[in-house]
Parts: C-alpha cells; sequence; structure tokens
C-alpha cells in the first residue's frame, strides 16, 4: 500500500491508487470467471457503488476492449429499516437497453457489512427481470454479516469491529481526497 498524507478522520487503509488496482484485480477476476465479457451487466448501488460500477467497466474495456453495459440499481425502497431511520432520496434505477433477462448481473457496492443492502438489491433486480447469475462485486467486505450473503469478488477484506465506520471517499461522489478510511465512533466526519 502507498503511502499517504494523514487526512480527515481515523485512519487510511486504502489509497486512491489502491482502489484502482483492486478494480482492476477485479475486473480480471470477473473476466476470468465469466470467460469473457459476454452477456456480462455491472449495476452498481448508488451513491459510490454506482461510480464503482462505471470504474470496473473502464477497467473492463482496457483489459478486453469491449464496452460491458452499466447500469444503477436504487434499493431504497426495497430497505428493511425504512421506519427505524429517516429515508434518503430515491435515486434514478438505470437499467441497460437489453435489461437483464439471461445476463450474468455483477451488483456492485463500496461497502459489504450486515448483508442487508444486498438483499435489498437481490429483491429490486427480481422486479427488473431474472438474469441467468448474480454475482457481487465490492470495495471493502468489513464482516459482521447478518445475512448468508458473500461477495464473489472483493478489493480488500478489512476486519472491523462493530463500532468502527468505514468511510470511503470517491471524487465522483465527494470530491478530491479519495480513499478508504476506518475511524471510531468520536472519529466519524460530520
Amino acid at each position: 500500500m502507498s503511502p499517504a498524507p494523514e487526512t480527515g478522520p481515523g485512519r487510511e487503509v486504502l489509497t486512491s491508487d489502491d482502489i484502482s488496482r483492486a478494480l482492476r484485480r477485479i475486473a480480471h477476476e470477473i473476466l476470468e470467471g465469466n470467460k469473457g465479457p459476454e452477456d456480462l451487466v455491472l449495476l452498481g448501488i448508488p451513491t459510490r457503488g454506482a461510480h464503482l460500477a462505471h470504474r470496473l467497466a473502464e477497467a473492463l474495456r482496457q483489459v478486453e476492449g469491449v464496452d460491458v453495459p452499466v447500469g444503477s440499481l436504487d434499493i431504497t425502497m426495497y430497505r428493511d429499516d425504512l421506519r427505524r431511520q429517516p429515508t434518503r432520496a430515491v435515486e434514478p434505477t438505470h437499467v441497460p437497453g437489453d435489461g437483464v433477462d439471461g445476463k450474468v448481473v455483477v451488483l456492485v457496492d463500496d461497502v459489504l457489512y450486515s448483508g442487508r443492502t444486498v438483499r435489498s438489491a437481490l429483491d429490486a433486480l427480481a422486479d427488473l427481470g431474472r438474469p441467468r447469475t448474480v454475482r457481487l462485486a465490492v470495495l471493502v467486505d468489513r464482516g459482521h454479516r447478518e445475512l448468508p450473503i458473500r461477495a464473489d469478488y472483493v478489493g480488500k477484506n478489512l476486519p472491523t469491529a462493530h463500532a468502527e465506520r468505514v468511510m470511503v471517499r470517491l471524487a465522483e461522489a465527494d470530491g478530491g481526497d479519495e480513499g478508504v478510511r476506518i475511524a471510531g465512533p468520536a472519529e466519524e466526519e460530520r
């Protein structure tokens, strides 16, 4: 891991360069597991998962020379905690023109934690069609699963305590200062 300046709360565990390397590695793993780019569709879970899906599509294009369809899958109305937490704004779901029926769909998210976001994404995806296969790619897997869900492609396994928070910053969503940091409850950004 390349050294980076200490900015913001917590400790940095991935730099911008580390994120790029992880996405290139995941792109190679996806192509190897799928025997090429045929029938692939990437669906990112907003907000940062959607940005990572576009970056992953670019990495796939660089490796294979083929454009893989990319979309986004908003899961807001499928969440099981709508009564307990304030809802965020619903973002548009964008499905590539050929849809998802019979395709190999790779769901892309930034952090895998309890598994509830992925469960919501699977429910939302079922309303869109019937993929041949669904895979999961995440930048960070921090453990602590509450549901029997695991990622097929992981940028970094990052064991954390329940009280810690993993903060992913991407240029597309957060401006500069890209990277992944772990912060304790007293260090979280406000």
